[in-house]
């Protein structure tokens, strides 16, 4: 039996859930959980955001461990092992963007919390291609964040070949933010933070950044115009998206981390005559978070954190909500 934390209905409090996940089958590995992130996935889910929701769900997708048990398959992992799972749980393993290596664009992927008991629990399982060791010199507590939201901020550095002379600005100094800041500056890149809060422009700097904007003052924005060769934009709030599309410089890339909801609205004629390209992308590939952990243990990059037990999950829970997380949530046992 699985003892895990699960909320039986959209909104509800997560309280303790016990579940049997039948027999180990030969491709999955089953994962002792140590530590556990929460991220606003996590919330989205619990609160049915995106409609998708099944209860009772058990959240938590920034899975940092160590291996319990393997299927008679899996070859590369063995028990006692350090490793982490993140948002996907699985994938088909035979489709285009799977066998291309794009494996996180698997259209019938298996994300770990949705139709699928998640890491909030003493443990969890996953198949094998989703489970990726633990490089040496990673520090274990805080490396479960960097599953998700480190992935997800280092992923375009890899997708678009970001060299390191180009200039970079954060759109957002948060629970992405905080960690793009840091490997942006290992990386090699000019790093600008826009944030909308004093209190953190002192802290970006250090943090990563080389300098900071008022993301609410537009003539300090105005005044960056035709500067960066990449935004990274990690809100999930509507901005005055032209006034940032106009900090590119010519080739520059305005790119989407945060889930916008909202529709954005953008003028063509600036974009076509400085051949700017908006896009957007998730989590990567396992190769890729393989990569993204090895650079954070060469470079020491560690997501800065606040720890609750497990049995605190509600009042953590109740933290990220309120704002107040600094920057992300890790639950240990």
């Amino acid at each position: 039996m699985i003892n895990a934390y699960a909320a039986t209905e959209a909104g509800g409090k997560l309280s303790p859930f016990q579940y049997d996940p039948g027999e180990l089958a030969p491709d999955q590995v089953e994962i002792d959980v140590a530590h556990c992130g929460i991220c606003h996935s996590d919330l989205s889910m619990l609160n049915n955001e995106w409609g998708i929701s099944q209860y009772p769900l058990v959240p938590g997708h920034e899975v940092v461990g160590t291996v319990a048990a393997t299927g008679d398959m899996v070859t590369h992992l063995k028990p006692g092992q350090k490793v982490g799972l993140g948002w996907h749980s699985g994938y088909c393993m035979s489709c285009r963007p799977c066998v291309s290596g794009d494996h996180n664009l698997c259209p019938d992927s298996e994300p770990t919390i949705v139709g699928h008991h998640g890491g909030f629990a003493d443990k969890v399982r996953a198949k094998a291609p989703a489970v990726i060791p633990l490089p040496d010199g990673l520090d274990f507590i805080s490396a479960g964040p960097l599953l998700c939201g480190g992935i997800t901020v280092f992923n375009p550095l890899v997708q678009f070949d970001i060299p390191p002379t180009a200039e970079v600005a954060v759109v957002g100094i948060g629970g992405l933010g905080h960690m793009a800041l840091a490997f942006l500056n290992a990386w090699g890149c000019k790093v600008t933070a826009f944030t909308s809060s004093e209190a953190k422009r002192e802290e970006a700097l250090k943090l990563g950044a080389h300098e900071t904007i008022n993301s609410r003052d537009s003539s300090e924005i105005k005044a960056a115009a035709g500067r960066f060769d990449l935004v990274l934009s990690t809100v999930n709030v509507a901005l005055d998206w032209p006034n940032f599309l106009g900090t590119l410089a010519p080739k520059g890339r305005f790119h989407f981390l945060g889930a916008t909801i909202e529709p954005i609205s953008v003028d063509i004629m600036p974009m076509l005559f400085g051949q700017h390209s908006i896009s957007a992308s998730p989590v990567g590939s396992p190769a890729t978070i393989a990569q993204m952990l090895d650079f954070a243990a060469r470079h020491d990059i560690r997501p800065v954190i606040e720890k609750f037990r497990f049995d605190q999950i509600n009042e953590a829970i109740e933290h990220l909500e309120k704002g107040d997380a600094r920057y992300r949530i890790v639950l240990s046992h």
